[in-house]
């Protein structure tokens, strides 16, 4: 029985589903469960095989309740899907493989460069790949665009024009990267999925271009078989730690071909169900890689130009009692 456990599973419904599809053309019993901090209000845990209440990954004693968890319900395979998780399951990466269970988590040696957008900007830098300039905080020239060295989702980001637009929040404030602004109008911002096997090689690519963004994540997105392909597979064909589902920022300049590396983050991201439904299948690579060890091929046979147009749907609970 091929089990799988999607952690923080909030409102990732295409990814829960997604993975049952896949995981019952293995094995018909297989279940996808789902855990999350309030399941009871998280669509993704309705529609999954089963769910259950977790606390905040930082509180005391997290892994061991997760582990328990993923003992109870017979997990093989372990996925998250936030960055907060990433580097405390890295760390406890063991403990969960010496109980046959697999977390689809890089190394935290690569978690802790995705995770600190400074280190990244090295990272980027090692393999040859242009970031945003750093802006000195003493002398700064506009536009600049201040976010956190730590930050998702788009929180705590700041575009400033000009001198009077900043705050002593923006000087006082430890974590905020002061940085040159990439032009909108000029670069076009893509998402790229890449998928990594588990000798950390690169598998596929797919750029998905943001069309439209909402609270962080893609709404509307097309894919493009564009030279970010290229770029990524010359620089980027192997990464030492890794593995899985690996979501990469990019602009591009259209002109130009200028490419600008953003950020890495080491998860599935939330406009996923684009590139899934394009073709590159990583639910089922997964699966064949961690449970049936299967040697996954490069793929670039995904379909290009798939336009994706989000909107909302319910999830309809009965007899809720709060």
């Amino acid at each position: 029985m091929y089990n799988i456990l999607i952690t923080s599973a909030g409102q990732r419904v295409s990814l829960v589903r997604a993975f049952q599809q896949e995981v019952k053309k293995i094995n018909l019993d297989a279940k996808v469960y789902t855990v999350d901090l309030n399941p009871r209000l998280a669509p993704a845990c309705h529609v999954s095989d089963g769910y259950k209440q977790v606390k905040y990954v930082t509180e005391e004693n997290y892994i061991e309740e997760l582990l328990q968890i993923c003992l109870d319900w017979k997990i093989q395979l372990l996925i998250p899907t936030i960055d907060t998780e990433l580097l405390v399951l890295a760390a406890n990466k063991q403990l969960f493989l010496e109980n046959g269970i697999v977390p689809i988590v890089s190394s935290l040696d690569f978690v802790q460069k995705c995770r600190d957008k400074r280190i990244t900007k090295q990272f980027f830098k090692e393999n040859n790949i242009d970031s945003p300039k750093d802006i000195d905080k003493s002398n700064p020239v506009f536009p600049l665009f201040i976010k956190p060295y730590d930050g998702s989702l788009s929180k705590d980001t700041f575009l400033i024009r000009k001198a009077s637009e900043l705050t002593d929040y923006h000087f006082q404030n430890p974590k905020f990267m002061f940085m040159e602004y990439i032009d909108h109008n000029q670069f076009e911002e893509y998402t790229v999925d890449t998928y990594y096997n588990k000798y950390n090689e690169l598998k596929c690519i797919v750029p998905r271009k943001r069309i439209l963004v909402r609270s962080g994540e893609v709404n509307k997105g097309v894919t493009d078989k564009n030279e970010i392909v290229t770029y990524v597979k010359k620089h980027l064909s192997e990464i030492k730690g890794a593995v899985g589902c690996l979501t990469m920022q990019f602009f591009f300049h259209p002109a130009t071909k200028k490419i600008v590396g953003i950020e890495i983050n080491p998860r599935f991201g939330g406009g996923f169900p684009l590139s899934y439904l394009s073709g590159a299948n990583y639910p089922l690579w997964l699966i064949k890689e961690y449970l049936l060890d299967e040697e996954i091929p490069f793929f670039m046979d995904w379909e290009d130009k798939m336009l994706m147009l989000r909107y909302d749907d319910e999830v309809i609970i009965h007899n809720y009692n709060g």
